[in-house]
């Protein structure tokens, strides 16, 4: 199987500005995250940007990089520019790695890749793992996702879905004791032919409210192929406090 791995970098950021080239042990943030993609089985990694800044530092450390517009709505769109520039083939697979993402494992960037390549029926494939903090649960700022029988996506939110009535009617401060929720993991495959349609929808109504545009495949009727993580993904980097733990953890993997 091959597949393409390609980086969205864009340098704007309000909680982060210029997230992309924050160091973090010695090198960009954006190349630790080239670096670990390398390490799967991709057959090439391509790092997309918006900014002058970005593309003359990962072609320094050698990155093969695509300069996309800065108007993109989404990753997905600047994912789509990158496969139309290269022209790939429709049944092409791309896996999206967030340039936020500086200690994604390598494993689960092949499993997005594998889990798609398997399964025609299926637009997009990514990843999840199991909620076990109620502070995560209650937290918009961890995307939760409800899955069907077969691991398809029923529908992602940033609120506690599904809502546990009656463990909640009685307190919020411990883990519902029924059932398991997911915290979904920004990574996705796409084929390409997938991301010229995608491209083509306006957003949609929940996607709006949600701010979550993988809600506008599922209103178009696209499949969303959802299986736990083979390894664990540690948070990405949002904001300073974020940055200063990837730091810490990076800093001592070094040493």
């Amino acid at each position: 199987m091959s597949f393409t791995v390609v980086i969205p970098a864009r340098f704007g950021s309000t909680r982060l500005p210029g997230k992309p080239l924050v160091d973090i042990g010695g090198a960009p943030m954006v190349q630790r995250v080239w670096e670990q993609a390398r390490k799967s089985d991709a057959s090439q990694v391509i790092i997309a940007t918006d900014n002058q800044r970005v593309y003359d530092a990962a072609s320094e450390f050698g990155a093969t990089t695509c300069m996309t517009s800065p108007e993109h709505p989404s990753g997905t769109d600047r994912l789509q520019e990158v496969a139309a520039e290269l022209s790939l083939d429709p049944g092409h697979i791309i896996v999206n790695v967030q340039g936020d993402e500086p200690l994604i494992p390598p494993a689960v960037i092949n499993q997005v890749a594998e889990n798609l390549e398997q399964r025609e029926q299926f637009a997009i494939a990514t990843l999840c793992e199991e909620v076990e903090q109620v502070d995560e649960l209650l937290n918009p700022n961890i995307v939760k996702v409800v899955l069907d029988a077969d691991g398809g996506a029923l529908y992602f939110s940033r609120a506690p879905v599904p809502w546990p009535r009656e463990a909640f009617a009685e307190s919020r401060d411990r883990m519902p004791g029924e059932g398991a929720w997911y915290r979904h993991i920004g990574i996705y495959a796409y084929r390409t032919s997938f991301l010229h349609e995608y491209v083509s929808w306006p957003p949609a109504p929940a996607e709006q409210r949600e701010q979550l545009e993988q809600l506008r495949a599922l209103h178009n009727g696209a499949r969303i192929h959802v299986a736990t993580a083979v390894a664990t993904v540690p948070p990405g980097v949002d904001t300073p406090e974020d940055l200063e733990h990837v730091r810490g953890i990076v800093g001592g993997a070094d040493q």
